[in-house]
């Protein structure tokens, strides 16, 4: 990632102010950190000539030895440094926090006991293992919107690795408190040892926070820019855009392969608190039944907004049409038979659509007649008294739907009461968990569905040819004269 857009990407993050709250043990190099941070980075672009000179006077100085160095909080410099890098105007300001104590160092106790600091969070002295406490949640809460902690691999200097592990355990404990991003710092004399390496991998593992290895003293701005860069990666993700396959966008929303889908993204996409973690979200969604692969297409680190694209098998859009049409598909010109014939009925159905929907709702329904369906009759002469006019005559035809519930009963005489009972919950011993496997109940040889069709079949013909003509015929009276408020019907 280049300089400017890094830099621009964590100002957006962080509204225009990158501050670092550096944490940490004693002894482990913060304020060189600190030194060679603004010199690579800040001191170089800053545009005042007076800022910068005061900038560099207040670099915090460091020494080797068991001595501590850092004995108060420091702000560096002490108003943020006005920075231009890519066209984007930040303030970038360090804090140089208390360390805490380790048992080998010196100079957190004096002839009296526990050193008394000041600090900008106290009007009285405050013990020395107690300001760094309070300093590092003061700073990184109040004061900064990135915290790095540096460690070290006890390479250089006279303390050993293990005298750092409790108060390295103790910072990032407080810093995952406090929720801002953070990373991790071996200071080390020896970057490229495998041995280093390994303390890399182990620390990464039990923070799970990126760790960088490298010596402080020997920074560089390649360096610099990597630390920034694994920071930025620890903002929170704000938005997750997955995009399906567009043809399973096609299927009806309560369709079973988009419910899946929901479900799995739902499911994966949970896990992503971190820009880190996109990546690894994103290779956990492939090689599925239903997602052969997934691709990160963007992902706008300024917003924290990643946009990712699932691709479904080639089978699978296969499977979804032969289950739609309720039969295999056999080829293409099998496919163009079928969307004739859907056409066909598309058209068909079109025109009586409205009529079902609304005797399905009110018992009665009306199809109106297109255009196409028009008769315009020959143009007739009329005369009315004095005067003449024009009579002219279209017929249509409307279909008109009334649902009309039939019933049918089946009531077999089987012997005792008893047997009667027995049949009842042979039929019913099903009905809660499936009511409609009633209708497969076999009676007689023969389930009960086909039983009670054919009952509502016979009735459904008995209504004669002529009964139906007359009904037909005065619904038309109806419906072009008028029933004049009253309706007579003979049976």
């Amino acid at each position: 990632m280049e300089k400017a857009e890094l830099i621009k990407d964590i100002a957006e993050r962080t509204e225009g102010d990158i501050y670092l709250g550096v944490v940490g043990a004693v002894r482990t190099g913060k304020s060189t950190f600190i030194k060679r941070f603004m010199e690579l980075l800040v001191l170089p672009n800053m545009d005042s000539e007076s800022e910068r000179r005061r900038a560099q006077d207040e670099l915090p100085q460091s020494a080797s030895g068991k001595t501590i160095m850092t004995t108060e909080p420091k702000f560096v410099p002490s108003r943020a440094a006005a920075v231009q890098a890519g066209g984007v105007l930040v303030n970038i300001r360090l804090v140089d926090c208390v360390g805490y104590v380790i048992p080998e160092a010196k100079g957190y106790e004096d002839e009296h006991g526990p050193r008394m600091i000041q600090t900008p969070w106290h009007e009285e002295p405050i013990p020395f293992h107690e300001a760094a406490d309070i300093g590092t949640r003061k700073v990184i809460e109040e004061h900064s919107t990135i915290g790095v902690v540096i460690t070290t691999d006890g390479s250089f200097g006279e303390i050993r690795r293990e005298t750092y592990v409790e108060a390295e355990e103790k910072a990032i404990e407080g810093l995952k408190e406090v929720g801002k991003p953070f990373i991790l710092i071996i200071n080390t004399a020896r970057p490229d040892h495998i041995g280093t390496a390994q303390l890399q991998q182990e620390l990464s593992e039990k923070y799970d926070i990126p760790v960088l290895a490298m010596s402080v003293e020997a920074m560089t701005e390649a360096n610099v820019l990597h630390v920034l860069q694994e920071a930025l990666f620890e903002f929170p993700v704000h938005e997750v855009n997955v995009h399906l396959p567009s043809w399973i966008m096609a299927l009806e929303e309560s369709h079973w392969l988009r419910d899946r889908y929901n479900e799995m993204v739902k499911e994966t996409v949970k896990d992503i608190k971190r820009l880190r973690d996109v990546n690894r979200v994103v290779d956990q969604f492939g090689g599925g039944e239903y997602i052969e692969s997934a691709v990160l297409t963007g992902m706008d680190m300024g917003q924290g907004i990643a946009e990712i694209n699932l691709n479904a098998p080639d089978g699978l859009y296969e499977t979804i049409v032969n289950e739609i049409i309720g039969e295999p598909l056999r080829g293409k010109e099998h496919l163009l038979e079928i969307m004739q014939h859907y056409a066909r009925i598309k058209e068909e159905y079109g025109q009586v659509e409205e009529a079902v929907k609304m005797v399905k709702q009110t018992g009665y329904g009306v199809a109106v007649p297109s255009l196409a369906d028009m008769r315009l009759e020959e143009p007739e002469i009329i005369r009315h008294g004095s005067r003449y006019g024009v009579r002219m005559k279209a017929v249509a035809p409307s279909i008109h739907m009334i649902k009309v519930d039939v019933e049918s009963e089946f009531s077999p005489i089987i012997g005792t009461e008893k047997q009667s009972e027995e049949l009842v919950q042979y039929v019913m011993k099903d009905f809660e968990d499936d009511p409609l496997s009633i209708w497969e109940s076999d009676i007689f040889g023969r389930n009960l569905s086909s039983i009670v069709r054919d009952g509502i079949q016979s009735k459904v013909s008995l209504m004669p040819d002529h009964a139906r003509y007359k009904l037909k015929d005065t619904l038309e009276k109806i419906i072009n004269e008028g029933s004049g408020g009253m309706i007579a019907i003979l049976l």
